[in-house]
């Protein structure tokens, strides 16, 4: 079994800060982090390596400087890292994304025919979640998005039966392979790099694919040529210039009803409001 796992570097966002003249993120100065939800994609495929004896092959696009989260990877058990890295990569969004990371992937593949792809269910910095679902669609994988467990996999039979969180419950889901998974937060925890692996990762020489052989056909699809996504601006919250007021009463009826005094003290038109809508229900014959 082949397990490809596609991680992305990204600004510690606990430290990042807005350029209070240009409103741009900066960058400077920041430091660089695996992904935290790509960490439980790749816990997921270490846990099958360690079930099944599979393969678990990093996968990054990014500049040289990613090559520390590729060994971060390789330190806790991954066998093999690989980072596409290109100028023409530069700005690209998430589809550009997708279709770079699906040309590797697909390169990657006829090396060695892959099983099942993970990632974690979006990034920090970007938060659209869109690089899973279409890295499925490029590379006519079957989707299973929002993965909390993984509750069977049967390599003879090619078949996988995943718990997906939706909105009501829980879907059990059936699929064969190969498949993309994208995984939820909190369904394991990150093992600690043994010592061994530690030292492997250290004197790994990380894998450089640039577009040539990651098999990328047309470069206007990646970077900024291949990116129609446009921010106009980027911003850091405005703290609320109105502190909050404490309302009292002995009970909890009382400061309801001390609530509902200030609102329509502070604001008479919701009164009038009110007044309105209750005669409007009152001429449909609609009881209060």
């Amino acid at each position: 079994m082949h397990i490809a796992v596609c991680i992305k570097q990204v600004p510690d966002s606990a430290q990042i800060r807005v350029h209070p003249v240009t409103n741009t993120i900066m960058r400077q100065g920041v430091p660089a982090i695996i992904n935290p939800f790509d960490l439980f994609a790749l816990e997921e495929a270490l846990c099958l390596k360690d079930r099944f004896g599979a393969r678990v092959t990093v996968l990054s696009m990014g500049p040289l400087q990613a090559e520390e989260a590729m060994k971060k990877a390789l330190s806790f058990g991954a066998d093999e890292a690989i980072l596409v890295t290109d100028k023409v990569f530069a700005g690209a969004d998430t589809l550009a994304t997708s279709y770079a990371l699906a040309a590797a992937l697909r390169r990657l593949n006829e090396i060695d025919p892959i099983d099942i792809v993970f990632t974690g269910k979006q990034t920090i910095d970007g938060d659209t979640a869109q690089v899973g679902p279409g890295l499925a669609i490029r590379l006519g994988f079957q989707l299973l998005s929002y993965v909390s467990s993984i509750e069977r996999i049967d390599p003879e039979t090619r078949e996988i039966i995943v718990h997906r969180r939706a909105e009501g419950g829980v879907q059990v889901l059936s699929s064969r392979l190969p498949c993309v998974i994208t995984m939820l937060e909190g369904t394991n925890e990150m093992r600690f790099a043994s010592m061994p692996d530690m030292f492997r990762a250290a004197r790994f020489e990380v894998k450089y694919w640039n577009r040539d052989v990651a098999g990328i056909e047309d470069v206007k699809q990646v970077g900024l040529k291949g990116s129609p996504t446009v921010v106009n601006k980027v911003y850091a919250p405005r703290p609320k210039e109105v502190k909050a007021q404490f309302i009292t009463g002995e009970t909890p009826g009382r400061q309801a009803d001390a609530l509902v005094a200030k609102l329509f003290a502070d604001h008479p038109e919701v009164a009038s409001d009110l007044v309105s809508h209750l005669a409007l229900l009152a001429g449909k014959g609609v009881s209060k």
